[in-house]
This record gives C-alpha cells, sequence and structure tokens, in this order.
C-alpha cells in the first residue's frame, strides 16, 4: 500500500470508532518510528473528513530533570522508568476527554528544554473532537486503559537509530554523541518497555514503518 491508501485506511478505521464523546487516540512507538509526522498527516485527513483534530505529544509531559535524571543521564532504566509524567498526562488530557469528563484540556504542561513549568491555556473539546497523541511508552498501564484507539508505529533498532542520525544532529551536536545516547540510553530503554509491556500485541492496529512511502498495515481483529 502507498503511504496515501495507509493514511486512508487508518483514518476510516478512526472515524468508524467515533462516538458522541471525544475520541481518544494512542500512537506509539519507538524512538524516530514516525510517530509524529503519522500524526500530523492522519490530522489533515481527519480534518478534511470534517473531524475536529487535537494534536499533542508525550514531549510535552516530561519530569524536570532532578526527577529524569535520578539514576544517572545515560540510564536506560531512567528513561523508562523516570522520564514522563504520566500523572499530568491523565489529568491534562486523557480524563478531562473520557466519556462524561469535563472535555477541558491542556495540550502540554512542561518544557524540558527550559526544564520548566509550562502555562499553556485551557481549552474545551467538542464533541467530535479527535486527540492523536503521539509518543513512546504510551502502552504502559499508566496510560493504556484511556485509549480508545491504539496504533503501534514500528521499526527496527537499526533503522531507529539510521533516522536519529539525522534527525538529533542538531540536538546532541555531533553523530558520535547520538550513537552513544541511543546505544547506552534509548536502545536499552525501549528494550525494557518491549518485554514488560508487550505493545504490539495491545495495538488495535499495527503500521510498518520501515519503508516511509509503502508502510505496511496490520488490523487485529476484534
Amino acid at each position: 500500500m502507498s503511504r496515501a491508501q495507509v493514511l486512508k485506511k487508518l483514518s476510516g478505521l478512526i472515524l468508524a470508532s467515533k462516538r458522541a464523546e471525544p475520541l481518544r487516540v494512542g500512537i506509539d512507538g519507538i524512538d524516530a518510528a514516525g510517530k509524529t509526522s503519522l500524526a500530523n498527516e492522519l490530522a489533515v485527513y481527519l480534518r478534511q473528513a470534517g473531524c475536529e483534530v487535537i494534536c499533542a505529544s508525550i514531549d510535552g509531559f516530561h519530569n524536570p530533570k532532578q526527577i529524569r535524571y535520578q539514576r544517572g543521564q545515560s540510564s536506560p532504566q531512567g528513561y523508562y522508568y523516570d522520564s514522563f509524567n504520566y500523572e499530568l498526562i491523565r489529568e491534562c488530557l486523557l480524563k478531562p476527554l473520557e466519556p462524561g469528563g469535563s472535555r477541558k484540556y491542556r495540550l502540554s504542561a512542561f518544557d524540558f528544554k527550559t526544564d520548566s513549568e509550562i502555562r499553556v491555556e485551557e481549552a474545551v473539546a467538542a464533541e467530535n473532537q479527535v486527540l492523536l497523541f503521539e509518543g513512546v511508552f504510551l502502552f504502559r498501564p499508566e496510560l493504556y486503559p484511556y485509549w480508545d484507539f491504539k496504533i503501534f508505529v514500528e521499526i527496527d533498532f537499526q533503522t531507529s537509530l539510521k533516522r536519529a542520525l539525522k534527525r538529533d544532529l542538531a540536538l546532541f551536536g555531533d553523530q558520535e554523541a547520538i550513537i552513544k545516547r541511543y546505544q547506552e540510553k534509548y536502545i536499552p530503554g525501549q528494550q525494557i518497555y518491549l518485554e514488560a509491556v508487550q505493545p504490539r500485541s495491545k495495538a488495535d492496529v499495527i503500521v510498518v514503518n520501515h519503508d516511509l512511502m509503502e508502510p505496511q498495515i496490520s488490523v487485529r481483529q476484534k
């Protein structure tokens, strides 16, 4: 299938899951799987179909450095266990958008670049709103019960590192630093998640995204 066909298929599945309340879609996957691009492209298709869309990322809900690095800056355990504030994700987005929720939400709460809280204006979701929330570790127990529709974007670690060497160059400064960080922290941290949670088995849809122009899609039969 072409990428356009996959996006059309995915948007159709999301629209078929719609109900009278906002729909919360979790887009999970390892680093550099293509989650952000997929969410942004899906948003276009859904808006064309008449849906109002909220796009958000786990990157807006980091813990402060004091918590993130308490096991060491390069710790894979720290990456998995300490990186994000799951309570804030629930309180700011997932609970307000649940059936019977207030529908009053905030898109983010923390800026990891400045290591400081941010005050984002509260908004009110419409009944037909679709939340596209992308990020790592989304199907872990703290968040899993809150997703109405779950997408897992799958790539291997070799592809992840290859993409990161281009994507993360400005963040880390040089390719050696990227390789070191991924081999010491990000890949082992993701392995903890994959082994402990088995996110692939929890997804409603799996998008195999090694080939960005021709991804493969697998829909779980219910």
